[in-house]
């Protein structure tokens, strides 16, 4: 060619990030296809790499055979030993092809081949590089929106940010900068595609680790997260070191630490509980600023039952249920809260119900509720057995109980809904007076929505 490419190919290779061997590929290529474009499909032509003259070589290959019958793949035996005295039939002999004769055409060619190969190794570089940090956090600058997809240039690549990856109350212009979690890294036709979010609890665990040194050091552990970005989060944190507190390491000095993760999040809230090993202990810690009097654990369905004080419900709860809510995806347990004036009623009701069975005296009632059971289906959902060992009755005697149970409340359940019944009745006669809509609400039959505190 004329040329010395090696001193090309090294500087293009350390500008692009591109090993030496790709591109002398990519060339070897291009030069075949061009040469193949002037001389035909049907020849014999392959590309070599001369590093001692620094130079891409093309041979067109032919065999030696007796009598020539396709003159592009063949050559005479005579022929042949003209250009190598030590030709043999069968042997296949090289022939040097002057890269100089190639045309306008081919010559483009060669150069979109070179290119298309070079943009090919470069997206396969940053797949690899990018693929590597899947799972981190990653900045750039908001470039362009696509639909409600926003862009964002990472210096390398672009990548980004679905609609549904975003926080929804947060809002970007271009020339932004963004911090999100690398979620995913993608092959398609155009090159890598990588996936950003900021609604994945990694992001939030990933911008603990980035603001917390102990996270970072491992001394401090996350153990669980609950999120609803934009919203609220719980962050449960424990470390084995007893000299360390974890949620003092986590909220930083007069709060720095955990309000710079607050700030990025554009005001999502944020509670960070210590993490116990006991699941009463770490429902209570997660269902913090409430306090819990008692729970009830059924290990069986990974349910548990919280006790508050009626003053303490709607905290507990929280707002939409969200509390509750948070607190159930944090220590993966289903969560059920109740207030002491309800769980009063429910004995109470019990109480009733099993003085009509007539099979047990008071004292046992009375047992029968200190042992929890104020849910007439936990009762009858005891072995015989289990019942009479427990209250100190006989196993017949176990039996009828919870025969009789089953009737006593089909009556009470009956007597209930005709109670209702009349109750409806008097408070629509007295909203009809009063002008008021009978569901309670005003008169356009707007009505407050409640939480009953179960997740």
């Amino acid at each position: 060619m004329g040329l010395d490419l090696t001193q090309i190919i090294e500087q293009v290779g350390k500008d692009k990030g591109i090993e030496m061997g790709i591109l002398v590929e990519a060339i070897e290529t291009a030069l075949v296809t061009a040469a193949k474009k002037k001389y035909g499909n049907t020849r014999d032509i392959e590309a070599q790499f001369n590093p001692e003259v620094g130079e891409i070589e093309l041979f067109e290959f032919k065999t030696v055979v007796d009598e020539v019958t396709n003159d592009h793949l063949e050559i005479e035996f005579k022929a042949a030993k003209q250009h190598d005295p030590e030709a043999r039939i069968g042997d296949s002999l090289g022939f040097k092809l002057d890269t100089n004769l190639f045309g306008r055409v081919a010559a483009h060619t060669a150069k979109q081949i070179i290119l298309q190969k070079v943009r090919e190794a470069e997206r396969e570089i940053i797949f690899s590089e990018y693929k590597d940090r899947q799972g981190e956090l990653v900045s750039g600058i908001v470039r362009r929106f696509e639909r409600r997809d926003i862009i964002i240039d990472l210096g390398k690549t672009e990548a980004v940010l679905p609609e549904n990856e975003q926080i929804r109350r947060e809002r970007y212009r271009v020339g932004d900068r963004v911090q999100a979690f690398l979620l995913r890294v993608e092959r398609v036709a155009k090159g890598p595609q990588l996936i950003l979010s900021r609604v994945s609890t990694q992001f939030l665990n990933k911008l603990f680790e980035q603001d917390v040194p102990e996270i970072h050091d491992r001394t401090v552990k996350i153990m669980a997260t609950a999120r609803e970005p934009g919203r609220r989060s719980k962050i449960a944190v424990y470390s084995e070191d007893l000299n360390v507190d974890p949620v003092g390491a986590c909220v930083g000095v007069r709060g720095s630490r955990v309000q710079n993760i607050v700030q990025e999040l554009r005001g999502e809230k944020i509670d960070i509980v210590p993490w116990s090993p006991d699941p009463a202990k770490f429902i209570c810690n997660a269902i913090a600023p409430a306090e819990v009097q008692k729970v009830i654990i059924d290990n069986e369905n990974q349910t548990m039952e919280l006790i508050v004080a009626d003053d303490q419900l709607s905290l507990a709860i929280g707002k939409r249920g969200q509390n509750v809510r948070l607190a159930s995806q944090l220590t993966k347990w289903k969560v059920d809260i109740q207030s002491e004036s309800r769980i009063k009623e429910k004995a109470q009701e019990m109480k009733l119900l099993l003085t009509r069975t007539e099979t047990i005296d008071e004292a046992t009632v009375n047992l029968v509720i200190k042992h929890g059971l104020i849910n007439p289906d936990d009762l009858l959902e005891m072995e015989d057995g289990d019942l009479s060992e427990m209250l100190g009755i006989g196993l017949e005697t176990a039996k009828t109980m919870k025969t009789k149970l089953v009737v006593v409340r089909e009556q009470r359940t009956e007597e209930l809904k005709v109670v209702a019944e009349q109750e409806a009745a008097e408070r629509a006669r007295g909203a009809l007076e009063q002008g008021v809509a009978p569901t309670g609400g005003d008169i356009h039959g707007e009505e407050p929505l409640e939480d009953d505190g179960t997740v």
